[in-house]
């Protein structure tokens, strides 16, 4: 069995420096980083094998060895900081879509109260930084937060109250989200 070695194996994403924008503060504190912006404050632990550099405006994410395990935590551990600092930052925001006759959302204090065809209105409580707000149609959620694994969380969360069903597309969908219906049954000729 012929094994190929190459010295220089590095993850393509975890090699790309972070470009910190002016308004953004990272604090690294052994295997702690905390990063502060206009937005907010988020906070990360990394893994054992990685570590981060700051120089010259940029974080440079680096790891000690080329075991298999911190070779898949090397561009992991650059995604999650960037998109703490693009939290932080900009912020990040999903939209949701309500399809259907009669189905609609209002906002109810720090819960979303959801009509979407079932026999009582669900209640959706927010979880803490997240806001929601809801268009005048009562059709369309927009979620904004800066933590963008808990904006994906809570979105695919409030699609599943509902997902779009295969043959009209009722349901709650991404806005973004391309549904490919199916036929339904014709007639007997």
């Amino acid at each position: 069995m012929l094994c190929m070695v190459r010295g220089d194996r590095m993850s393509r994403i975890g090699r790309k420096p972070i470009q910190m924008p002016e308004n953004v503060e990272v604090k690294i504190d052994g295997k702690d980083i905390t990063v502060k912006g206009p937005k907010g404050q988020l906070s990360y632990t990394l893994p054992e094998g990685i570590e981060v550099v700051l120089e010259d405006k940029q974080l440079v994410v680096l790891r000690n060895s080329d075991v298999s395990k911190i070779r898949a935590l090397h561009g992991l551990a650059r995604s999650l900081l960037s998109n703490m600092v693009t939290g932080v930052s900009q912020g990040f925001t999903k939209v949701l879509q309500i399809v259907g006759v009669g189905y609609r959302a209002q906002l109810s204090g720090n819960k979303l109260v959801i009509n979407i065809g079932y026999s009582h209105p669900v209640e959706f409580p927010l979880p803490d930084g997240i806001k929601a707000a809801v268009d005048d149609k009562q059709t369309t959620i927009t979620l904004q937060g800066i933590d963008k694994q808990l904006l994906g969380q809570v979105a695919a969360n409030l699609r599943a109250i509902r997902p779009p069903d295969a043959y009209k597309g009722k349901g709650i969908r991404y806005a973004d989200e391309v549904l490919k219906l199916k036929p339904g049954k014709t007639g007997k000729k």
